[in-house]
């Protein structure tokens, strides 16, 4: 019984020494997705911004008149859509 005791106890060990490096890495985990959280709120407020100046350009052009596509794509030196 000396031996099984002993085997279970270094295993316990292992066990507890394993579980303290997944604590570690954890804790790096937690500090990394707060970090992409923090990127993707910035992304966000980004994009609610580019919609603000989107919707106040539409209201401003309201009252001008759209111009086929072709000729637009002339007048702005746009290169030809590829058909997919």
């Amino acid at each position: 019984m000396g031996f099984q005791t002993l085997s279970i106890e270094k295993q316990a060990a292992e066990v507890w020494r394993v579980l303290g490096a997944v604590k570690t890495e954890f804790g790096k985990f937690g500090d990394a997705l707060s970090k992409v959280k923090k990127q993707i709120d910035t992304a966000s407020k980004s994009i609610e911004s580019t919609e603000t100046r989107t919707r106040a350009m539409e209201r401003r052009l309201r009252a001008v008149e759209k111009l086929p596509e072709e000729e637009a794509t002339e007048v702005l030196s746009l290169p030809e859509e590829e058909e997919l």
